[in-house]
């Protein structure tokens, strides 16, 4: 039960993590953490090699700890999903958030209710794990039918609480897309 809520939780914090992937219209250093670059041979995150800052709401700033490295950052922002354009002077790359078009917004919109949906769905497979253990439980006769009920009621209870927080983070997340 207690690795039921677990598994749980980590489903609706994967599934936030995954909003904060999604680009709004204001600058955010989570925009950048699925940015991956084959740093000497290696699958590196971009945040082990680069310091990013925020220093304007619509500009990020990522300054390289080694210096060499910048042509390949720039080739992973570009190659991402991202849709945007970094530009360098040589000691620090600049990547300007342009607008969000309303044709942008929807489509963003769309992509995080997706991920809502597989935030839903990863809650509600622990939730058939744990309800297939306790039958499993009963079947051996290490449990009675009255427990595994109660059981069933509370894991029901937590799946709906936490489906419901991946909802609230999902309204949320659409507000600060749809902003204007």
């Amino acid at each position: 039960m207690q690795d039921g809520l677990r598994r749980m939780d980590q489903a609706v914090e994967h599934a936030r993590n995954e909003f904060n992937t999604v680009r709004t219209g204001r600058a955010s250093a989570a925009l950048l953490d699925r940015i991956v670059i084959d740093y000497y041979g290696q699958e590196t995150p971009l945040k082990q090699l680069a310091t990013i800052n925020v220093p304007e709401p619509r500009m990020l700033t990522i300054q390289p700890f080694d210096p060499s490295s910048m042509k390949q950052i720039e080739k992973a922002i570009q190659e991402s999903d991202l849709g945007l354009t970094p530009s360098n002077d040589g000691k620090v790359i600049r990547l300007p958030i342009p607008q969000l078009t309303e044709e942008r917004r929807k489509e963003l919109v769309k992509v995080v209710r997706h991920l809502a949906e597989e935030g839903r769905i990863a809650v509600r497979n622990v939730r058939r794990d744990v309800v297939h253990h306790m039958k499993e439980l009963v079947n051996k006769g290490e449990v009675g039918a009255d427990e595994e009920h109660r059981s069933e009621e509370r894991v029901q209870k937590l799946t709906d609480e936490q489906i419901k927080s991946i909802d609230d983070a999902l309204k949320h997340k659409e507000a600060e897309i749809l902003e204007v």
